[in-house]
């Protein structure tokens, strides 16, 4: 097939200024670079996070309360930025510049970071008593700024760089189609080997043998990552922004008040309704059927008097409504319920790189005589269940549950969600259960025993499983539901419901330890003070997974009355056919 041809058949491809004579879409041959640049960002990133509760105990001297308020708010912001970064790339920038940008700021901030390793005079002096100096106010200042950095840098890689993958590959073929599932795969396995690397031999470089080259190794990889990313521009494809995708939004809420008093048509009737073929350049593949539910917002398609010009098009875009532009605002309302159960439902997940690692720095971290673990490497257990299950799941228990529901998948992206929720339930009942041995041993008769780190290991492993079901549920499900020019958006929703737990975690976290604490009855300490063998970090995750179990039965109701997307009914012929329509079109 010839470039002017594929032009035709794909109209979504736009090409590079540095190489306009290419005519084909740079699929795998694009995928060293794209993932080069996500792996890189995400090992300094992650690198930062997983021992960062360390790092502000140890270095910055805070005392636990603080360092966690002070995580949970950062990870909220680098977690929330990423839905800025994704209406920006949309609508004006387009994924490849703001990838592009984002890596720079990605590197400034990591190198930020390292320089408060480095430099004296940007963390408080070294202290091994109980009265350390805690950081001054600059010294906390410059410490928030490379934070801020580094967010910013995840603001524009983390919603792109799935989006900006599939833009390499040509959906409308079957190699297409094959190669955009492959790339899923691939970059959930290059994310897990990321996680599995720096929880090992980054944290245990950052915590026996220096933090700054602890921190400088990121930094020297996030600058090969920028490198990388440009070295691929001449098999890159682009897609054009096609300006805010608010306006169409705000246009349908607009027409939709100003038509209230109308009375709805029949929806079989389609001439009473607006519905133009979709524009040749737009990205969009499929239109979607106008549908039975909201019908407040159908009515901003209903056509009147005077509101068409001769060749059909609308005369006023706030007055009149495409049923595609609808149906778009629809997807996004209706995922609105879900999306706010899965903020409660991760809040868990939040819990293993705060008091997780307060934990195991009270246990017994030897492996053999020599060898102490670092306390964030008992992280590594939840993500190496994740690496060996996804494949498990993909290959024999789909195939397994294809036989009773007939889904292409399985089961539905809102089950596999729900199962999260359980695991994380589960995981935090353990997590209690053994804080309270933990503790009972630690204040047991001579001084009491310590218990070996591993007794950790149940509760990160249900965590692992309920990462698997629940966050990569949450990534396809947004991806599946959400408008096809909103992708990136969806992937940001995805990072949007992290940080808004972290934020709920941190809550939580102020709430406890003022009720609490001030004594509390008969003099007792808070249940998280510094002293977790005076404290009940176990009543902690006990609350966690009650608000964690209730939430569940408000994701079931949720989940039970949405309305998957190009579903017009209730009824199961309509399901049905929804279902074998996506075995046609699954890419």
């Amino acid at each position: 097939m010839d470039a002017e041809h594929q032009i035709k058949a794909n109209p979504k491809l736009c090409f590079s200024p540095q190489n306009k004579a290419k005519r084909e879409p740079g699929g795998w041959k694009s995928m060293p670079y794209i993932l080069g640049n996500e792996t890189f960002e995400r090992l300094a990133s992650m690198g930062l996070l997983a021992n960062f509760m360390v790092y502000l105990t140890k270095v910055y001297h805070m005392d636990q309360v603080s360092a966690t308020s002070l995580m949970g708010l950062w990870t909220g912001v680098t977690n929330f930025l990423p839905l800025l970064g994704a209406f920006l790339s949309d609508a004006y920038a387009g994924r490849y510049w703001t990838i592009a940008v984002a890596s720079f700021f990605s590197f400034l901030g990591m190198t930020s970071m390292t320089l408060t390793a480095w430099l004296p005079q940007l963390h408080p002096p070294t202290c091994s008593g109980a009265n350390c100096e805690g950081p001054t106010a600059s010294q906390l200042g410059f410490l928030v700024m490379s934070l801020c950095l580094v967010s910013i840098g995840s603001a524009g890689i983390r919603p792109c760089s799935i989006p900006f993958g599939v833009d390499q590959f040509d959906p409308t073929t079957d190699k297409g189609r094959k190669g955009i599932a492959s790339f899923y795969n691939w970059y959930y396995a290059t994310f897990s080997v990321v996680l599995v690397f720096t929880l090992t031999i980054v944290v245990y470089i950052q915590d026996s043998v220096s933090w700054v080259l602890g921190y400088g190794i990121p930094t020297v990889l996030m600058f090969c990552s920028i490198v990388l990313f440009f070295m691929g521009t001449h098999v890159y494809v682009f897609i054009k922004p096609e300006g805010s995708i608010f306006t169409g939004l705000a246009q349908v809420a607009v027409a939709a008040y100003k038509k209230r008093h109308l009375e709805l048509p029949s929806l079989d009737d389609r001439t009473a309704f607006y519905d133009p073929p979709l524009e040749p350049a737009s990205v969009v593949l499929s239109k979607l059927p106008l549908t039975n539910q909201f019908s407040f917002l159908t009515k901003a398609a209903i056509v009147v008097e005077k509101e068409l010009n001769p060749d059909g098009t609308r005369i006023n875009k706030w007055n009149l409504s495409s049923i595609q532009q609808v149906e778009e605002l629809k997807c996004l309302v209706r995922v609105g319920p879900i999306w706010v159960t899965g903020i409660l439902s991760l809040t868990p997940i939040i819990q293993q790189a705060t008091f997780s690692i307060s934990q195991a720095l009270q246990m017994d971290r030897h492996m053999g005589p020599n060898f102490q673990m670092p306390p964030a490497s008992i992280i590594v257990i939840s993500f190496l269940t994740i690496t060996f299950f996804i494949p498990l799941y993909d290959q024999f228990l789909v195939p397994a549950f294809r036989k009773f529901t007939q889904h292409p998948n399985g089961i539905t992206e809102l089950q596999r969600m729900a199962v999260g929720i359980i695991f994380a339930v589960l995981s935090m009942i353990v997590a209690g259960i053994v804080e309270k041995e933990r503790r009972n041993r630690a204040n047991g008769p001579n001084g009491g025993s310590i218990m070996s780190v591993f007794w950790l290991t149940p509760q990160f492993f249900l965590m692992g499983l309920c990462e698997a079901f629940n966050i990569i549920g949450q990534i396809e499900f947004f991806n599946k539901e959400f408008p096809e020019h909103m992708r990136t958006m969806g992937n940001a929703f995805s990072s949007c419901s992290i940080a808004l737990s972290s934020y709920v975690n941190t809550a939580m976290v102020l709430i406890v330890h003022r009720t609490t604490g001030s004594g509390g009855a008969h003099g007792k300490p808070d249940w998280l003070t510094n002293d977790l063998n005076k404290g009940r970090l176990d009543y902690f995750y006990y609350v966690v997974a009650a608000t964690a179990f209730f939430n569940f039965f408000f994701f079931i109701y949720c989940a039970k009355n949405y309305h998957y997307k190009g579903k017009v009914s209730d009824s199961q012929q309509d399901l049905e056919l929804v279902i074998a329509s996506d075995k046609k079109l699954d890419v």
